[in-house]
């Protein structure tokens, strides 16, 4: 393991607010996640139009045209995909687009699909070239065409296949190929959900969790959330443990503000690495504009990390702008860390 792979996973064992699903994350996940539109919090245009299609599809009796859902982590791209498998009745692949790295996955993959079945590829972007170029004539025609052995001897094999829906999903839609993109017949893009929808889903998963829950102690763990079901949940799971090792077992906000302080997320839901981020911008670069590459030198971290798990929220919440240059950091976050004009340690008193 190289020293950019052993960097990587030690910031996802420091950042409790990541994103990004441990395999513990995923298996707990999968009760907490909605299994109907009905029950999906948010979006809720995105739920009405998404509605609207499954139900002309069904009335059509023809598969749901193909979708891609882009947005930041953690915010439902795969629990949709897995909640239209099951309003429209069907069986639902998973896979991601690391996971396909030669074409005859991908044969693989699609003869194994019946009708009206849908193919779930999470960061879709990432899929290789080669693969992509298979996957063009599979959504739009219902066939495959295979090349095997070269040269002379090189053959072309044509495979139909049957009528299926493919679900992408991606964080970084901007890095898709045009190609790719167009074949898409519906769109959808998943943006930071407001704190009474993050109530509801606290509530929601508080209930099913069986563990009481205060009013303000669910809007407390909102307002740290980042806009992310995912991340809300998993606050709600390191309070429920703080809470019933240290506290009666109920989720007051007493409680909720003693637990994520241990963890190290503040008021804004900012955590270490956040606070890493923008103090390293301001100890070396002054604030900035600065490149995301220094940024990720200076910290010893992969761009990657920054790019898709840091700088999303503190866009977001006006800690960091974009310019030509660089990234740069705000008065807003220099007052929040409580930097002045000169170099300084960030007070006390954050959370």
């Amino acid at each position: 393991m190289d020293k950019s792979q052993i960097s990587k996973k030690s910031t996802e064992r420091e950042k409790i607010v990541t994103t990004q699903e441990t395999e513990e994350d995923v298996i707990l996940n999968i009760s907490l996640r909605p299994s109907k539109l009905s029950d999906f919090i948010g979006q809720k245009d995105l739920s009405d139009n998404l509605k609207v299609s499954m139900e002309a599809a069904r009335k059509r009796k023809e598969p749901l045209e193909h979708v891609l859902l882009s947005g930041p982590p953690g915010l439902g791209k795969t629990s949709l995909a897995n909640i239209i498998a099951h309003e429209m009745g069907t069986r639902i692949t998973t896979t991601s687009g690391p996971a396909i790295s030669r074409p005859g996955d991908l044969v693989g993959i699609l003869t194994n699909l019946e009708a009206g079945d849908i193919l779930f590829i999470d960061e879709i972007h990432r899929l290789s070239s080669t693969v992509e170029e298979y996957i063009y004539p599979a959504m739009e025609n219902f066939e495959i065409d295979v090349i095997m052995d070269k040269g002379p001897y090189a053959k072309t094999y044509k495979f139909n296949l049957k009528p299926f829906t493919l679900i992408g999903a991606t964080t970084r839609a901007g890095l898709l190929t045009a190609p790719l993109r167009s074949r898409f017949g519906i769109f959808h893009h998943l943006d930071f959900y407001e704190t009474p929808d993050l109530v509801k889903i606290i509530t929601r998963s508080a209930k099913i969790l069986s563990i009481s829950i205060e009013g303000s102690a669910a809007e407390e763990i909102s307002r740290r959330s980042r806009g992310s079901p995912r991340v809300a949940n998993r606050l709600l799971r390191r309070v429920r443990d703080w809470v019933q090792v240290k506290g009666d077992g109920k989720i007051g906000l007493e409680a909720v503000e003693s637990a994520l302080k241990s963890h190290g997320i503040d008021k804004m839901g900012l955590d270490n690495v956040d606070r890493k981020v923008i103090q390293a911008m301001q100890e070396s670069f002054d604030g900035g504009p600065v490149g995301i590459e220094s940024i990720a030198a200076t910290l010893n971290e992969e761009p990657d990390t920054i790019i898709d798990i840091v700088e999303p929220f503190l866009l977001k919440i006006g800690f960091l702008k974009r310019t030509p240059r660089g990234r740069e950091l705000t008065r807003k976050a220099c007052e929040h860390m409580g930097f002045s004009n000169s170099r300084r340690e960030p007070q006390k008193g954050l959370f």
